[in-house]
Formats: C-alpha cells, structure tokens, sequence
C-alpha cells in the first residue's frame, strides 16, 4: 500500500529548517500541506527520531523552504545525514527572516513559521504553523515534486 501513496499522492519536496541558539539544521521533507487559510496555517509531519523533529519542539519555530525541479541533490543534501553528526549548512548561505529560521536563498520559495500546535499521527508528528513571512525567491523557477526514484 506505501507504494501505492507514492505514486498516487502528490507531494512537493522542501527543507524544512529551525534554530536552537546558534545550532541550526534542517532535514528533507515532503509531507507538507497547508491546512487553514485564516490564519494561514502550514503543516509538515516528522518521525520523532528526526534531528529537526526535537529542535522544533524546542524553537517553536520553523521554515519550508520549497525546492525547485534543479534541486534533487540539495534535497538529499538534507535527507541522508543526520544534522546530530553532520553539519548540513555547512558552505551554504543562508539568511533569516522573521522567526530566525534558516531560509536557503536558492529555494523556490519559502514559508517563515511560527509552531501553534502539535499532534501525534501514526509514527509522526504532525507540525501545525502559523505563518509569519512567505515569499516566492525565483519565480522563474518550478517546485520540486516528488517521485521516489530520486530519493530512495
């Protein structure tokens, strides 16, 4: 049945980020989906042994920086490795708007969020947020979508 919700359900593929003081890390994601319009509230779900999954619990705040259809390696950059023993930002810019979570200027776009509620789903963690700051950075560009061929 897995199989079957990767090729039927459409997903974009992002890295989601978030800071703890001066650790910041972020880690592949596509189960992402907007799930209210007032408030403009974004969702993305975690497995709890997810690096991301405990720095959000602490910040209170994250950001889904969308990948483009040129970002297949970036998005593996942050999927393979866990942020506890590599440093994935580490040679790449990056900038913070409102909650200081990292943005990745090469994104399509982002979405700036602050965590307003949380919930355990399954063996995830679905991760409600409210956003903040959003911006298309290369609308020239197209979202990444995912297909599990590039990533497994």
């Amino acid at each position: 049945m897995q199989d079957i919700a990767f090729e039927g359900l459409v997903h974009g593929v992002y890295v989601v980020t978030t800071r703890v003081d001066d650790k910041v890390n972020g880690m592949t994601a596509a189960w992402v989906s907007q799930v209210s319009l007032n408030p403009l509230l974004i969702m993305v779900s975690i497995a709890p042994p997810r690096y991301t999954h405990d720095l959000i619990k602490q910040s209170g705040v994250f950001a889904i920086n969308v990948l483009t259809t040129e970002q297949v390696d970036l998005g593996k950059r942050f999927g393979y490795k866990s942020g506890r023993k590599v440093d994935k930002f580490a040679g790449l810019e990056y900038f913070t708007a409102k909650t200081g979570a990292p943005i990745l200027p090469q994104a399509f776009a982002y979405f700036d969020l602050k965590l307003v509620d949380t919930f355990t789903a399954g063996d995830h963690t679905l991760f409600v947020g409210e956003v903040v700051d959003a911006k298309v950075l290369h609308s020239e560009a197209r979202p990444l979508r995912f297909h599990k061929d590039d990533f497994f």
